[in-house]
């Protein structure tokens, strides 16, 4: 299973990013392997549909789950509808070594 979790930056120890659509950069961990990969999110500059759009490449990703701060309004129920679940955490200042350790727990 593949998670997309928002990052600020581009290593285990960057923090989440609470922007869904607007974040630095998605870590893709994969739980079955435990392998990881950060890829820049194409799409954080754009003025519209940015969240839609990060979605729509998730998914073509293989993600099944997304952990976020935050998600937009139009992007829930595209997500209910690709069946790809949406995780909020509200955490300050957790990195993604953090969520990954919570989500194998």
């Amino acid at each position: 299973m593949k998670i997309a979790i928002t990052s600020k930056g581009n290593t285990l120890e960057s923090e989440l990013d609470p922007r869904f659509g607007h974040c630095a950069f998605f870590t893709i961990y994969d739980k079955t392997s435990g392998g990881f990969e950060v890829i820049p999110n194409p799409y954080k500059g754009s003025e519209e549909q940015a969240g839609t759009l990060a979605v729509k490449f998730l998914k073509d990703k293989g993600v099944e789950k997304i952990v976020s701060g935050d998600f937009g309004l139009k992007v829930k129920p595209l997500l209910d509808s690709l069946l790809i679940q949406m995780i909020v955490i509200k955490k300050p200042n957790i990195t993604i070594s953090q969520i990954i350790a919570l989500i194998n727990h």
